[in-house]
């Protein structure tokens, strides 16, 4: 509550100059803040353009050293691996999920062995990237299958902590996959495997570039609204996180973010346990645009991380997290 009155009190004293702006300032932002998402493409030599997201780009393997170079200059804490797997490789069931050879598998282990743990590194744990229909899990009679989508989910985590994955990221939406997953790993004396859940993702219109950059927009079948969340509900959301904190979600995350930061106050305020919030490709690309076109300046790219800061998010994974030295600067 707010005591005094006008003329005594003038909040306005409080922004008269920078260095008092700084010394009563709420939330910071640093590179601490921040995970950097990396797509990984087949071949050699490549650095290729993704059209839909300006100054975002996909890796051949040999080339990754250049991006984690920069991350690892700018302090950035960790990097997430997401694929664009070979049309040949995808198929019903998505196998390619499963395969050590796979992109996000080489990249685990080539990051490992060039910079053992300078770096986190997170892994996606979902099958779009790797299915003929582009859904993030089985298929029987037109609908997903929850549980024995699970199992396959379950050997996919495993997979990718055997290679070396830090954080394992289930973003895939199934109940009840936290508390196998988490079983699983530490049955195979994985323990120290962290999981950072999806357990707030909701059905979004703003995924669409995402789905560009790994390849599975064309592949996609009708939408994902019977297994991911309907935008409209926020006590939802927390039923979500309290189940997954009980399976064994050491952090969670909530996507898509800007859109979202209610959802983003109201778990941390409710749970006091680490958020993650994605600011996804919709949102980024709507910015990166805007500021092309001059209809934005480039200070409102440090306005929308902040507001992330401010509704209670520990981490942000962003796409601008590769020009942290210019954006905090």
């Amino acid at each position: 509550m707010i005591t005094g009155n006008y003329p005594n009190l003038r909040l306005r004293r409080n922004r008269k100059q920078p260095w008092i702006r700084r010394l009563v300032q709420e939330n910071t932002l640093s590179p601490n803040d921040f995970i950097l998402p990396i797509f990984l493409i087949d071949g050699k030599n490549k650095k290729e353009k993704v059209k839909s997201m300006p100054d975002v780009y996909r890796y051949s393997i040999n080339r990754l050293n250049q991006i984690i170079d920069k991350a690892l200059k700018l302090k950035v804490p960790m990097v997430a691996l997401f694929p664009k797997t070979n049309e040949k490789l995808k198929n019903e069931i998505g196998t390619e999920a499963l395969n050590e050879n796979n992109l996000v598998c080489k990249a685990i282990v080539e990051i490992k062995k060039r910079y053992k743990n300078q770096i986190g590194i997170m892994c996606d744990v979902a099958l779009d990237p790797y299915t003929s229909h582009g859904h993030d899990g089985l298929i029987r009679s037109n609908q997903i299958i929850n549980d024995e989508t699970i199992e396959v989910l379950v050997n996919q985590s495993l997979l990718q902590a055997e290679m070396g994955c830090d954080v394992l990221a289930p973003s895939d939406m199934m109940d009840g996959r936290i508390r196998k997953i988490r079983n699983a790993l530490d049955k195979n004396n994985f323990k120290d495997v962290q999981l950072l859940s999806y357990a707030a993702k909701y059905a979004s219109s703003f995924y669409g570039p995402f789905r560009d950059a790994v390849g599975s927009n064309k592949f996609l079948k009708g939408d994902k609204k019977t297994y991911q969340m309907d935008f409209r509900n926020t006590d939802e959301s927390l039923r979500e996180i309290a189940l997954d904190i009980k399976e064994g979600a050491d952090m969670v995350m909530v996507k898509p973010g800007l859109p979202y930061l209610d959802i983003i106050k109201g778990i941390k305020e409710k749970f006091r346990i680490p958020v993650f919030a994605y600011q996804v490709s919709g949102e980024y690309s709507l910015i990166a645009h805007a500021i092309k076109s001059k209809i934005l300046k480039e200070d409102v790219i440090f306005e929308s991380l902040m507001a992330f800061k401010r509704a209670g998010a520990n981490a942000i994974v962003s796409y601008y997290a590769d020009r942290l030295d210019k954006i905090l600067k």
